[in-house]
């Protein structure tokens, strides 16, 4: 199958909002995608396989840094380097935006997206304690996350 990234528009919403579903332990709601396709701060990139939307990532432009808010692709298609793709563009796209770092936070316990982001440049910065509740009622830390981009120091 091919791979293809492309922006996603809001006529994507319940796509996106359904992989969010299938993925995640504590996922964004429906309002929260529409706030974020409606914000001229934020871009949201798909991934494909052929014409199905298979995994998105949402990335926030802030003042000097660019965000990674979220990102997921459903179980069936796993393992196959779409997130690390997603990832690449995102990196690209916040050096477009001029940014000097990226961001993101990961649960403790996501080994395989730690350590996706480790392989692709990030470094451990910090944690929040107890910052996600899992179903079970117990309390996860947060690990910030962050790596400096081509443009930072540039002028």
């Amino acid at each position: 199958m091919t791979l293809r990234l492309e922006p996603l528009t809001s006529q994507w919403l319940a796509r996106v909002v359904e992989i969010e579903n299938a993925g995640q332990l504590q996922p964004w709601t429906r309002t929260q995608f529409r706030q974020a396709f409606e914000d001229e701060r934020a871009i949201l990139w798909g991934a494909f396989e052929d014409d199905a939307l298979v995994a998105y990532a949402l990335l926030y432009r802030l003042p000097f840094d660019a965000e990674l808010q979220a990102i997921a692709v459903i179980p069936e298609v796993r393992r196959r380097g779409i997130a690390q793709a997603l990832l690449e563009r995102l990196v690209a796209e916040a050096n477009c935006w001029n940014n000097e770092r990226l961001l993101l936070e990961v649960r403790a316990s996501n080994q395989a997206a730690y350590k996706l982001y480790e392989k692709q440049g990030f470094k451990l910065d910090g944690r929040r304690r107890g910052y996600y509740r899992d179903l079970d009622g117990r309390w996860e830390d947060a690990l910030l996350m962050s790596r400096r981009l081509a443009t930072a120091g540039a002028s």
